[in-house]
């Protein structure tokens, strides 16, 4: 497997061959998630750094978790079809048991530990932890995030306590990944008959919108339907990339590298327009909107897995590509560090005005933590989930199979096996 350049050598070699560029629109869509999390308790906008920033900025940082969520999803559905082109070159030669194998190893033993962890401490009644709505049960809230319909169990019950409101969107995602290897092998057989498929999807964006007008507060931001679209859309966008290495290097089409540029500019520009102007964007496109930004997103994807800023996203991102390389971990363990952090400010009366004090301890604490269970837990239950859900590769050892289970932002590989 080729790797791209670390030009700062920060990163251990179990990363070595990532896309520095998806990592860090990785690690901005957590960042925004952790920041809105805490600004929720603490607006930044009420703070003394209103004399510092402007004011734009700062409503984007207390508003801007669901966006994040939004980049999350649009990656995820880019990835994993990436992954699955190279691996099976077709949609329809796509393994059900190594998917499925995958997607276990990486996401059961994180989300099992927050259940079993969170009912335990509810059944000790601790605070946050026992869900307090009508209709809201302990039990209830475990096997909704257990069959991928917690964000309809709020819809219906209300808000849960926070640690359990961030599996609402594992609801989403997961049910992606049991719907996708099955219109691999049925409707979407062929590449193109899967871009078909996705951009169908993709393009409902608008509808999905529209139809969620009347739909609850809670609804609108957890529903099935946006999520899905705009993992589809990152799906179009992976198939559109062409079967190349992405490399500059190896690209000496100077066509195809204006190209990578004006897409790689064109999405940056959207997601920046969209996360500071959202509001007069949504007035000049209205239900359109959605479907804008998710295509700003796939945009900025498509270039960087082409090689665009691939000299220059490498340098000194490394802190923000870590949070991105360790996303799952961060956002499943964050409010482990924020709960805390916000008790202990109300206990010592903190004034909302310097509040911001909080914001970078709070943040440098959730790393710690999801690194700690990312280096501890989740990656060694991987490793050993996947040797034993996963059948080897023809001509692939252990080692080139299993050395990078979190590497979910891998480079394209420019070299395959004969029997890949």
């Amino acid at each position: 497997m080729n790797a791209s350049i670390d030009h700062d050598g920060a990163f251990p070699a179990r990363y070595a061959g990532r896309n520095a560029g998806i990592d860090c629109l990785r690690g901005l869509s957590i960042l925004l998630v952790v920041i809105h999390h805490l600004a929720l308790r603490f607006p930044l906008t009420e703070t003394g750094l209103v004399h510092i920033l402007p004011l734009r900025v700062l409503r984007m940082l207390n508003w801007g978790g669901i966006k994040g969520v939004t980049i999350f999803f649009v990656i995820s559905g880019f990835l994993i079809t990436r992954h699955m082109l190279e691996r099976s070159v077709r949609p329809a030669a796509l393994s059900l048991r190594d998917f499925t194998g995958r997607r276990i190893a990486r996401l059961l033993p994180c989300l099992l530990a927050l259940i079993v962890v969170a009912c335990m401490l509810g059944l000790l009644g601790v605070p946050s932890f026992v869900p307090d709505h009508p209709g809201q049960t302990l039990w209830g809230a475990a096997l909704s995030a257990l069959t991928m319909h917690l964000n309809v169990y709020e819809a219906e019950t209300g808000y849960l306590p926070a640690y359990w409101d961030v599996l609402w969107s594992l609801s989403v995602e997961e049910l992606f990944y049991l719907g996708f290897p099955l219109i691999c092998v049925t409707l979407g057989r062929t590449p193109r008959r899967l871009l078909v498929c996705a951009a169908l999807l993709a393009l409902a964006a608008p509808w999905f919108d529209w139809s969620l007008r009347n739909a609850s507060e809670i609804w609108q931001d957890k529903a099935y339907g946006p999520g899905m679209s705009a993992i589809a859309t990152g799906i179009v966008a992976a198939l559109l990339l062409p079967r190349v290495p992405a490399y500059p290097e190896l690209d000496k089409e100077k066509a195809q590298r204006g190209l990578s540029m004006l897409c790689g500019s064109l999405g940056c520009a959207g997601i920046v327009l969209y996360l500071l102007w959202g509001a007069q964007i949504w007035s000049i496109l209205s239900w359109v909107t959605p479907l804008f930004f998710n295509t700003a997103i796939a945009l900025t994807l498509w270039a960087l897995a082409r090689g665009w800023g691939a000299h220059v996203t490498p340098r000194r991102t490394a802190w923000l590509r870590q949070w991105g390389q360790r996303s799952y971990e961060l956002y499943l363990s964050h409010m482990f560090v924020l709960m805390p952090i916000i008790a202990f400010a109300h206990a010592a009366a903190i004034s909302t005005r310097w509040a911001w004090v909080l914001y970078p301890p709070t943040l440098l604490l959730v790393f710690w933590l999801g690194s700690a269970i990312e280096r501890l837990y989740s990656r060694p239950l991987d490793l050993y989930l996947r040797r034993r859900l996963i059948a080897p590769r023809c001509g692939a050892g252990p080692q080139a199979e299993f050395a990078h289970p979190n590497a979910d932002a891998i480079a394209p590989r420019s070299v395959r096996s004969a029997c890949d």
